[in-house]
């Protein structure tokens, strides 16, 4: 579809949120459609995880965006999607790759949205296929099980915060779930959800350096339980990390089910995402340098180093790779 200005930012930069919620939207459709491929019960499939996210190329105001999903590994209960992104400049007809998703699924049955259904089998070209699927679908299962485990973290507001403080540019934003925001089991999108995280993002990282952002990457974002329709979501947002030229942010997203009574307030998912400072021209800026105040802080901050440190000893592999190639 066509980008229009309420897509984009001051820039005409379109949203990351934006993107992330097309790149969902193909997963789900393509999902779905693989589920109820078989005679069976009816289902929808479900946003499980999303892994990491690299925004290589910003789409502006008036280009197309050419949303393209291929199913590529399924186990039992869960289904691997790849999705790619490619804007279209419609006037030149210049195409460049803007980003390329991993996601997974699982499929929810209509009569009850607690059962999760069996995943028809996908025929692959070649049993290595299988087997790095498999691969993939291990690790991302061990990962989603250890952050939920640390998932205990609240954010609190901080009285008169000093500049680049953690304090200084956390944000939240309230937001009621409506009708259309959710599937056909009455449980929030998980595109709609991602929008959201970055909007909050997005706020922390201009509140931090005073400039216009975009978002550069976001880290494995895992859906720890569905959100219902008719609760209230509080999805918060804080620095953790800076370099000489990003921003690292933590993102939750806490849910209270006003609809039933009988749970309280959970976690529902949680994430990292990654801003880049921009000027008016475009070109990156230097990020001032985050000031840690509290023993917690510092320890998110060292955390943060170290993803930041292993992502930019990946990335030099693969441009290596690349040029022996």
């Amino acid at each position: 579809r066509i980008m229009r200005p309420d897509d984009a930012n001051v820039a005409g930069n379109v949203h990351g949120g934006t993107i992330l919620k097309m790149i969902e939207e193909a997963g789900a459709i393509i999902s779905t459609r693989h589920c109820n491929s078989q005679a069976g019960e009816p289902c929808v499939a479900a946003l499980a995880r999303v892994e990491r996210t690299d925004f290589m190329s910003p789409v502006c105001i008036g280009e197309v965006a050419n949303v393209s999903a291929e199913i590529t590994y399924t186990s039992r209960h869960s289904v691997e999607v790849q999705v790619n992104v490619m804007s279209e400049n419609i006037l030149t007809g210049a195409k460049k790759v803007t980003n390329k998703a991993t996601l997974w699924y699982v499929p929810l049955s209509l009569k009850n949205v607690n059962k999760v259904l069996e995943v028809p089998p996908i025929q692959y070209v070649r049993k290595e296929q299988e087997d790095e699927g498999r691969k993939r679908y291990e690790e991302q299962k061990l990962d989603r099980l250890e952050t939920k485990q640390r998932n205990g973290d609240v954010i609190f507001p901080i009285i008169n915060p000093e500049p680049h403080t953690v304090g200084y540019s956390q944000s939240s934003l309230i937001h009621l779930v409506g009708p259309s925001d959710c599937t056909l089991l009455g449980f929030v999108h998980g595109g709609v959800t991602m929008k959201l995280m970055d909007e909050v993002a997005g706020i922390v990282a201009a509140r931090h350096c005073k400039t216009n952002i975009v978002t550069a990457s976001v880290d494995a974002i895992n859906f720890h339980e569905k959100i219902k329709k008719g609760s209230v979501i509080t999805i918060s947002g804080r620095m953790t990390f800076t370099s000489n030229k990003s921003m690292e942010i933590e993102v939750f997203v806490d849910a209270d089910p006003f609809v039933d009574e009988s749970r309280g307030r959970y976690r529902a998912v949680s994430a990292f995402f990654t801003y880049v400072s921009l000027s008016k021209e475009g070109k990156p800026l230097p990020v001032p340098q985050l000031l840690t105040e509290t023993e917690e802080e510092k320890r998110r901050f060292e955390e943060g180093k170290g993803r930041y440190l292993q992502t930019k000893a990946k990335r030099q592999a693969q441009l290596q790779q690349a040029a022996q190639q």
